[in-house]
């Protein structure tokens, strides 16, 4: 974070300085914003909401006590604190002047871009991914880079990720999420990405788009958010993502599978644990082998796409080929550990969506082993199509995996499509108690849900 002081922070907010150090310019901020107060870094900012459930100005002491020197809040705290009415949209505006002040610029659609570069990603499934194999090729290839923790991808996390950002940062890597069409327009309000690539429309947050048309144009508005030149990386082999190199007049890379994709995946291979191996091909003949530790077919497109982003930004092909490898994942997406009985448990319980869910089924069915095991909970935010692709998922579990574990009543449906291969049980409990007793040597487990129901206690419990 660039060094703020909380007159200029009160200033950029519209906000009032109340307790220790108001008016005196004394006070500081010279380290990241954070939302808990646990996570405080010395010289940092605490940013206190008022939720439901929990009051964050009540944990401005314990802020205090891990290095905090001031809070973003509604009213006084015992540290030094700016004021303001609506505590997210001053975050909001904080970010901004942040990302302004180091372009030596305005920011939004329709600004041209000075200091770092930004690069944002966006995608039903994969964005995750994606945005951890790009960080890699831009901080290992090019330079320093600030990327999105984890997918803390809303109106909180992209603030929060643009406020980490300072005067030695060469790019800043963006996840952007959504889920109502102008989500992301208002996020490339804050900041207008001079890489925007789009992954995938797919399935995620049916019930609150309504439509995948709709879905489209939520994804498609990060293009539409570019700024002046900026250059968009789209999938070559999803129609509804090809079909958003209409919405910008400024230069487009594609990549995938596909013959005409500007970064093209071929020879595809996956070894006895399911890890891709593949050739990338750009569009003058130019061709780099690749082989990466992270399980699934659908990494090379996620490379691939990386790739395609590291070319706009200015990194050579070999380059970005060399650091793919070095990429390390977010939690809780298909992580690989031996389990003491000598079975194999793959943690992909982050988040599921129809697509998502599919493709972990892939990578469990490429894994050379004994029984095939899926313990699959439910898929939320699917609106009227839930219980149709919750038996479309179970369907698709019976011909991948000799087991099919459905957890909770409100997977039920996976059951149902999975037929004879099914167990039913009723909750987390259950499930553990049920791998316990049941795997054995040469098993692999793959754990696999939404992440309001909390599989990674399931794949934690298990040893």
């Amino acid at each position: 974070m660039i060094p703020i002081s909380l007159d200029e922070i009160a200033a950029v907010v519209g906000g009032t300085v109340e307790g220790r150090g108001r008016g005196d310019g004394l006070v500081t901020v010279t380290a990241p914003a954070v939302l808990d107060g646990r996570w405080a870094e010395p010289g940092g900012l605490f940013v206190a909401l008022a939720g439901e459930h929990a009051d964050g100005h009540d944990f401005a002491g314990q802020a205090g006590r891990a290095g905090a020197v001031a809070v973003l809040g509604s009213r006084a705290t015992p540290l030094p604190t700016v004021v303001v009415e609506d505590v997210r949209a001053a975050l909001q505006g904080l970010a901004a002047h942040g990302v302004e002040r180091l372009r030596g610029g305005p920011t939004g659609p329709g600004a041209a871009a000075v200091g770092p570069a930004v690069l944002a990603v966006t995608g039903s499934q994969g964005k995750t991914g994606t945005k951890d194999l790009l960080a890699a090729v831009l901080s290992r290839a090019a330079g320093a880079t600030v990327a999105t923790f984890g997918s803390f991808n809303n109106e909180l996390g992209v603030p929060l990720t643009m406020l980490r950002a300072d005067a030695a940062t060469r790019f800043l890597v963006l996840e952007m999420g959504a889920r109502h069409v102008g989500d992301i327009a208002a996020l490339t309000g804050l900041v207008a990405p001079d890489v925007a690539v789009v992954i995938n429309v797919g399935r995620a947050h049916l019930g609150e788009f309504g439509s995948r048309a709709a879905i489209a144009r939520g994804k498609g508005e990060l293009v539409r958010g570019l700024a002046p030149g900026g250059t968009a990386v789209l999938n070559a082999d999803d129609p509804r993502v090809a079909a958003m190199r209409s919405l910008t007049g400024g230069p487009v890379l594609t990549f995938g599978r596909a013959e005409h994709a500007d970064v093209r995946v071929l020879d595809l291979v996956l070894d006895r644990f399911g890890r891709p191996s593949f050739t990338l091909r750009t569009g003058d003949g130019t061709s780099v082998s690749v082989t990466l530790p992270h399980m699934g077919a659908h990494q090379a497109l996620n490379a691939a796409a990386a790739a395609a982003a590291g070319l706009a930004a200015g990194v050579p092909l070999d380059m970005a080929a060399a650091a793919l490898p070095t990429a390390v994942l977010s939690k809780w997406r298909l992580e690989v550990r031996r389990l003491g009985r000598g079975a194999t448990l793959v943690d992909d319980s982050y988040n599921a969506n129809p697509d998502s869910v599919r493709a972990a089924l892939d990578a469990l069915a490429a894994i050379e082993g004994g029984r095939r095991i899926a313990v699959l909970g439910e898929m939320r935010e699917l609106g009227d199509d839930s219980e149709a692709e919750h038996r479309g998922v179970g369907e698709y579990a019976a011909a991948r995996a000799d087991v099919v574990v459905v957890v909770g009543e409100a997977a039920r449906g996976i059951a149902a499509g999975a037929g004879e291969r099914a167990v039913t049980l009723n909750d987390k409990d259950a499930a553990v108690d049920w791998l316990r007793c049941q795997v054995g040597a040469g098993d692999v487990v793959l754990v696999k849900a939404s992440r309001g129901a909390r599989f990674d206690e399931v794949a934690a419990a298990v040893v």
